[in-house]
Order: C-alpha cells, then sequence, then structure tokens
C-alpha cells in the first residue's frame, strides 16, 4: 500500500539527501584546503640566494625553491638534499658526492654533476656576488666523475664542508637559468616560482614532478607587510594563514587568547647586534666601542622593543648552541665606566649617525639605544632607511658608524674573519682562530676554539652584542608543520599541511 503522503516523504528524502551531500561536499573543501598565505615583514630585494645578503631571500626560497647537496633540518642538523650520501678522505681534503637520480629542475632540464660544478665554480670565481663566497674558498677543484658523482677537492682538510653546502648561498642553480635566478627562481625544490608582484607578494606552485616526498600544499603565497599594524590587521581578518616572524609581539597575548590562532615562541640564530665600524674614527678606538658597549642596558631593549621576548648575549655566538660562553656580564650597563672610558680616549661631544633597517627590532630598538648614549654624552643622528638602502649603503658600502641588525645566517662567527666585512674588524689573531677551526675535527678542541673566538671579539668589543632574537610566530589552527625554531633563516614549507 502506498501512504497518502508518499510523495512528500521522497522529497523530503530528497531534500536530506541533497543537503547531506552539500555538507559533505563543504566538508571535503575544508578537509582539502591546499594553500597558504604567509607573512613577511621584509620583502627580499631578489629571489637569488647565491647573490645577496638579505634574509629574506633564504625565507621564500631556501628548501621550497631551491635546494642544495645538503640541508639545514628543522633542529639544525646537517642532512642530505640533493646529495643521496657522501664520505670524505682521512686527511679531510677530498669529498665524494653521490647525487640523488630523476631529478630535475621546474624547467624540465635535468640536475646532474655539471650543474654542481657549475653552482660552485660560480660561487668561488673571482666576480662573484655570494654575499658569503668565503664558505667556497677552500676548494680548490669541483670534479664531475659521472652524472651522479660530484668530487670536491680541499686546498685545507676540512669537517665543515656538508655545514657549508647546506646554507642557501650554496644552492643548486642550472647554468641555462642562473642569470635570470633573480627575478624568475628557477630550482629543484617541491614548489615552482609563479609571479612576483614587487611591493605585495611571491606566489609559488606545488612542482608537480618534484623528485623527492610530495608536498601537502598546492599554493602558496608570501604577502609582505612592512607595518607591525598591518600585520595584526592582515591576521586578525583572516587575510593571512601564518607570520612566522610576527613583527608586534606586544600583539602575541591578543592571539593567544584567540582561539582562532596558534602562538609559538621559538630560538633562532639571530645575534642582534649594534655594529659598529671598527674603521671609522673614533670607533676604531676599543675604549669608545666599549664605552658604547657599557652604555647600553640590554634587558631595557629587550623589554621596551621586544616585549620581553629575547636573550641576552655578550658576544657573536648563540646562547643554544653547546659551545656557547656567556659574556654578557663582561659589558655589563655601567653608565660611569663607559663615561670614564670616553674621557680616557679624549672623546667628548661626540655625534654618530645611527642607520635603522626596518625591522621591529631595529627601529624600537634603535630609539631605546640612542636615549642610553645620550645618558653618557653620546648624541645619535638617527636614519630610518629601507632594506635595499640599508644592503648597499651599509652592508656593501660601509656608510655608517652605528647599525641595528639581525645576523640570522647559522653559526657565523666567522664572518668576524673577514676585514672587508661591512664592521671592518681586521684582527690576524682572530683569522688563524678560524683557520685553525677549519681544519679541526676533533669536537672538543673545535668547541675551545669556538670558545676563543668568542671572548676575542668580546675582549676587542667590535659590536654591542645585544640579544638572540625569539622567533615568535602566529599560525591558524588547523595548520601545521610549520618550524618553530629557526636553525637558519628559512620558512620550510616541505612539511606544511592544514589539518581540518
Amino acid at each position: 500500500m502506498i501512504a497518502p503522503f508518499q510523495a512528500g516523504t521522497r522529497r523530503a528524502a530528497v531534500l536530506v539527501l541533497a543537503a547531506s551531500a552539500s555538507f559533505g561536499m563543504a566538508a571535503d573543501a575544508v578537509a582539502a584546503k591546499t594553500d597558504l598565505v604567509l607573512g613577511m615583514q621584509l620583502e627580499p630585494p631578489n629571489l637569488d640566494p647565491t647573490a645577496g645578503a638579505a634574509a629574506a631571500i633564504d625565507e621564500v626560497v631556501y628548501a621550497n625553491v631551491f635546494e642544495g647537496l645538503t640541508r639545514f633540518g628543522p633542529d639544525g642538523a646537517v642532512l642530505p638534499g640533493l646529495a643521496s650520501e657522501w664520505s670524505a678522505t682521512e686527511d679531510g681534503r677530498r669529498y665524494t658526492f653521490t647525487l640523488r637520480d630523476g631529478v630535475r629542475f621546474h624547467d624540465g632540464a635535468a640536475f646532474s654533476a655539471e650543474d654542481v660544478v657549475f653552482t660552485l665554480d660560480r660561487a668561488r670565481a673571482e666576480g662573484s656576488t655570494n654575499a658569503q663566497k668565503a664558505l667556497f674558498e677552500n676548494i680548490e677543484r669541483v670534479e664531475a666523475v659521472d652524472a651522479t658523482t660530484v668530487r670536491i677537492l680541499l686546498g685545507e682538510p676540512s669537517g665543515d664542508l656538508p655545514f657549508n653546502l647546506a646554507w642557501g648561498d650554496a644552492v643548486m642553480l642550472d647554468e641555462a637559468s642562473a642569470a635570470t635566478a633573480a627575478t624568475a627562481p628557477v630550482g629543484t625544490g617541491p614548489f615552482r616560482f609563479e609571479r612576483w608582484v614587487q611591493g605585495d607578494r611571491v606566489e609559488l606552485s606545488r612542482f608537480e614532478d618534484y623528485w623527492g616526498e610530495p608536498v601537502a600544499l598546492e599554493r602558496v603565497t608570501f604577502k609582505f607587510i612592512g607595518d607591525p599594524t598591518a600585520a595584526f590587521s592582515a591576521m586578525m581578518a583572516g587575510d593571512l594563514d601564518a607570520f612566522p616572524n610576527f613583527p608586534a609581539p606586544e600583539n602575541l597575548a591578543q592571539f593567544e587568547a584567540d582561539p582562532r590562532f596558534t602562538v609559538s615562541v621559538g630560538s633562532t640564530e639571530g645575534e642582534t647586534i649594534l655594529a659598529m665600524n671598527n674603521a671609522r674614527a673614533p670607533l676604531d678606538d676599543v675604549r669608545v666601542r666599549r664605552a658604547i658597549a657599557l652604555a647600553i642596558d640590554r634587558q631595557d631593549i629587550i623589554d621596551g622593543a621586544m616585549f620581553g621576548y629575547g636573550t641576552p648575549i655578550g658576544s657573536h655566538f648563540a646562547p643554544h648552541n653547546p659551545a656557547y660562553v656567556d659574556l654578557v656580564g663582561q659589558s655589563a650597563h655601567d653608565p660611569e665606566a663607559a663615561r670614564a672610558l670616553l674621557k680616557e680616549a679624549g672623546v667628548n661631544d661626540l655625534t654618530l649617525s645611527l642607520k635603522l633597517p626596518p625591522p621591529t627590532y631595529a627601529r624600537r630598538g634603535g630609539e631605546i639605544i640612542a636615549a642610553q648614549l645620550r645618558e653618557v654624552g653620546i648624541d645619535t643622528e638617527i636614519e630610518n632607511v629601507e632594506w635595499a638602502q640599508w644592503l648597499e649603503q651599509v652592508f656593501k658600502g660601509g656608510d655608517f658608524d652605528l647599525t641595528i641588525v639581525s645576523h640570522t645566517e647559522p653559526m657565523d662567527v666567522n664572518v668576524y674573519a673577514r676585514p672587508d666585512y661591512y664592521f671592518r674588524y681586521d684582527n690576524p689573531a682572530f683569522r688563524a682562530l678560524m683557520a685553525a677551526f677549519a681544519t679541526e675535527t676533533d669536537a672538543g678542541r673545535r668547541d675551545a676554539i669556538l670558545a676563543e673566538a668568542q671572548r676575542t671579539i668580546a675582549d676587542d668589543q667590535v659590536n654591542a652584542f645585544l640579544f638572540q632574537l625569539a622567533r615568535t610566530g602566529v599560525q591558524a589552527v588547523g595548520l601545521q608543520g610549520l618550524w618553530p625554531n629557526a636553525p637558519t633563516q628559512a620558512n620550510d614549507l616541505t612539511g606544511a599541511s592544514w589539518n581540518e
């Protein structure tokens, strides 16, 4: 028998099934989210990490677009990259790398040993623009044994080569596309470059022919927002999914109280320093440099500029490194001692330029430091400069007295062995220390050399060492796989995915 309300029941059932299907499709759409919009405060000046010093370059392309023979993992360990394995001779002068088979660049070109030869020869060439050219100075010859085998011969024994090759400055390029890598990068990574809308964003898409484990994300947008207030508004409005280095630490408590977000506080390799031009009078006098360091109250800067996020340092070395030596007390805040040193050095009525790049730690910290220096009789002329200006005037040109910057490269104390580096420190004894470190293979002796290196630059007060930058990140609930710490300057998205 057909019930009199059968037709109505059938219609209701259809509606229920349609609603269920619609709900299922919506649920699948949420579960299948594969795009990510990630915020960054600084826009990179170019996209070739082998031809630029800005950390923002690596923050976009390291491990995402470009890969090296080795790479840094989330804990800072050196891991296989485009080389699946390597070995060294007992004398530490010859390394053999076995390359992964079947690797292709994003333009379809096959990756081979010849690309390694080209990349490393380019990095160490006389006219190289590589910001870390010193990493490759010990390389005498690079040989392609066959398509998947590379031999690297060193001038001096070294245990550091796999570490050095993990830097962004050592990623592999194809000779055919290297000339345009700054604006149209072609790498071997899991994401390929789509476009760069300068002043706004860089867009990447998943590379379907990637040699390794496929990534979960299909599209990634790096959105550049320099103003901290605008960054906060963009996160709150849902225009961004994450901001791994959030520039306004004063807002973190609001994010922590909002169930839409998670906040992480991790470590970085970022030694934040008040850099001084050691070649320019009166900063060429260690007494003046020490007076400046003693005039500074690190904790005031950490509290006032970073809202308590940061670890005081007394030399250019990360506190989480096993070889770290705590030298903070050597330059503890002592205005009276600072005034005495200035008097001893015959310095009075001193005015110094203070060039500040855009990051919060520099702009806010600079104002606090200027006030602290004024208390001991040193005036400063603050000049806020954009990142491109800072790279050109300060980093390349050495045209500055004081500046504030965070050095985010991994264990980079060796930059003090480069007399032409922007703070112009020239100490043959320190260079000898770093040369000894490069050839030492015993772990205990290497740590001892690093300890002596830290003490040497602290004794010479090359710069005023302020604090280790914390990695304060904000991200939407459901996003997983971002690095909580920054063992190198990167936003590695190879493990990122949505869990909704």
